[in-house]
């Protein structure tokens, strides 16, 4: 991987679950880690701009490369990304790292997980940070069957089901998708509310086949850093990724039993004030599930907060861990 400003810490392997499991670590190995967890499309690298402002600040930072992405290894059971072994993964790189405790910061997809780790493995939780992600208890019923009921068999949620397709379509021209995904906002949630509904898709598939990189104003990374992103999925494909969201309907299934509130852990809610995916008003009853939570707004943000406004996330990050986990003197 070239070595572009921030750094990259050197990678390191651990076996975990059956995994080769490719992570990072910056910082002093000193009071409680914070784990940061990657989401979709997006792997370690995502998080270049947090990991040297945490350790500067005297944090000790471990960032995993989650099963399927980067130099993690990928399975080929569609069962084995979901999420018992998504959360197992990262208790495994705690042990491996002889740590009890860690505070899990999640983005898109890793949000998801993060959220589920006080549910799933309390024991191994000393707070959690979701960005743009809020905490979503159990729903009624099988998410996709709501998906599929609300947005017709073209969102990309329901799309991604088939197996195979949308793999395909992402791995097709990798610097088309990552240069599509990865772009700052146009406009505001309010912008896109008010489209009339034919604009509203969420079919990401069709908006991927019929856009034009070319002389897009708003990309969001620098010709090197999408050069990053491209080689390493144009190595590890988009199954893995996908996979994640095949999911859906097994954990649903499988999260039956569990504690639908987090009582007792320190919660930070990181909103982005421009994405239109996951808007800030999905954290407005977070505190009926959560004792202890606190929300701070990023204002002109849209979905790839840490890398959109990452000066603001960094002192964010690092007050309310100050606060909330100081660190040894």
């Amino acid at each position: 991987m070239p070595q572009l400003a921030p750094p990259m810490p050197d990678v390191a392997y651990a076996s975990i679950n059956g995994v080769r499991m490719a992570y990072y670590e910056a910082g002093p190995r000193q009071g409680v880690p914070i784990v940061l967890c990657h989401g979709f499309p997006e792997f370690s690298y995502s998080w270049r701009h947090q990991i040297a402002a945490l350790a500067a600040a005297g944090r000790w930072v471990i960032v995993p490369d989650q099963r399927g992405y980067g130099l993690t290894q990928g399975p080929e059971a569609v069962e084995a990304y979901d999420m018992e072994h998504l959360t197992g993964d990262l208790v495994g790189l705690l042990d491996h790292l002889g740590v009890d405790k860690a505070v899990f910061c999640g983005h898109d997809w890793g949000g998801i997980i993060v959220w589920q780790m006080p549910l799933m493995h309390p024991d191994r939780v000393a707070g959690v940070i979701g960005m743009n992600t809020p905490f979503v208890p159990r729903l009624p019923m099988d998410p996709i069957a709501m998906f599929r009921h609300a947005y017709g068999e073209d969102m990309y949620i329901v799309h991604f089901q088939k197996p195979g397709v949308a793999d395909a379509q992402l791995a097709a021209d990798v610097d088309k998708t990552m240069r599509y995904f990865m772009r700052k906002p146009s406009g505001n949630a309010s912008d896109f509310a008010a489209r009339p509904a034919d604009r509203r898709s969420l079919a990401l598939q069709d908006g991927l086949a019929h856009y034009d990189p070319a002389g897009d104003p708003n990309q969001l990374l620098s010709p090197e850093e999408l050069a990053v992103f491209v080689e390493s999925f144009q190595r590890s494909g988009f199954t893995g990724g996908v996979n994640w969201y095949r999911n859906f309907t097994r954990n649903w299934e499988r999260a039956e039993g569990l504690p639908t509130r987090i009582d007792g852990v320190p919660c930070l809610m990181i909103m982005a004030e421009h994405d239109v995916v996951l808007p800030p008003s999905m954290a407005d009853r977070m505190g009926d599930q959560i004792s202890d939570l606190e929300k701070v707004l990023v204002e002109g943000s849209g979905h790839w907060t840490q890398q959109e406004k990452p000066e603001r996330v960094n002192a964010i990050l690092v007050e309310w861990l100050g606060r909330r986990f100081p660190v040894p003197q």
